[in-house]
Parts: C-alpha cells; structure tokens; sequence
C-alpha cells in the first residue's frame, strides 16, 4: 500500500471489480484502446491485477480517496505480457474514472509510483506508452519527468491497419527521477 496527501494505492478488493467494469465500459474513458470491455472482461482483469500483486506484491494498485473510501481506478507498475520491442520492461499505467480527471491524481499517484519503483524495486528504468492521439496520458508522462523516446511501435495486440495501432513510449530511468526529485 502506498499513500500521497490525497490518495491511497492499495490492493483490489472484490467491491472494485463493479465500478472498475464501470470505467472500462465508458467511451471517453477506453477511447484511446481498441474496444470497450464487457464486465466479464473487466472481471478477469481485476482478479488478474489482483493476483499479480499478491504475487510480486506491487501492480497496478486500486486507487481510492482515502476519506471516501472508493475505488476511482488504478496506478501503478506493471511488467507488459506481450513481447515489445523495448522488452524486457517495467511499464507505469494508469486508468481513472473520467470525474477524477484533471484533478491531478494521475499524476500524484504515479510520482509515488515511481519513487516506489526506484527507491523500494531498485528498478533502473521505468517505460510508459500509448496511442499516438492519446494527449492526456502524454501529458502525465511529461508532468512525472518522462520523456519521449522517439521510438515509436506497433503495438502487438492491435491490429496494425487500427488508428490505435502505433505507439509511443516514454521512458525514465532511475538518475533522471533522482535529479528531477532533488
């Protein structure tokens, strides 16, 4: 479990499993992923998320406003399944439900994200991508010291003649953050 002033990141429960499937099945939300998920699909992640961290013991964290005690979606680290080309790889991701955005929690919560994969993992570098159009995330990547790589892919599971296909991946490492916190 990890905490800022205003949030608290912390392993799913079974009552984040609904409001998650909520997130996933909105349009602006999943407008830069190549569908909406069903909640069954929405499920078989949680209970994916859910499991990884009890295995590694960090993941994507379930992220809640501690004196509301509700799940608003998730931050956290993440090792990506498929073979990309920048493998092997540490990603930092995040989902939240649309009335959270542009109050800065992305943001907060993946600054505490990365200080935990640099500080507690001893990680060297940390990447993060998405689809080309997909400002908002970019911009949260600039905000916690990222930058673009200039190595732009095609992700592996999107069709390649998909709008979303290609990809951008950002990327800090372990002396930038520490400079950046200084």
């Amino acid at each position: 479990m990890l905490k800022t002033d205003r949030l608290l990141l912390r392993q799913w429960t079974e009552e984040d499993f609904l409001p998650f499937a909520e997130l996933c099945s909105d349009k602006e939300v999943m407008e830069y992923f190549p569908k909406l998920q069903t909640q069954e699909e929405s499920y078989k992640m949680g209970e994916k998320i859910l499991s990884l961290i009890n295995e590694r013991g960090w993941g994507f964290w379930a992220v809640e406003i501690p004196d509301q005690h509700k799940f608003i979606g998730f931050v956290g680290l993440h090792i990506p399944t498929k073979k990309m080309p920048f493998s092997p790889c540490v990603e930092i991701g995040w989902r939240l439900s649309k009335k959270h955005w542009g109050k800065g929690y992305a943001t907060e919560a993946a600054k505490e994200t990365l200080r935990f994969a640099f500080e507690t993992l001893n990680l060297n570098e940390v990447v993060s991508f998405t689809t080309l159009a997909n400002n908002r995330s970019k911009s949260v990547m600039q905000r916690i010291g990222m930058h673009d790589s200039a190595q732009n892919f095609m992700h592996p599971d999107i069709e390649a003649s998909h709008p979303l296909c290609e990809h951008v991946l950002y990327k800090i490492s372990k002396s930038e953050w520490q400079q950046n916190t200084l």
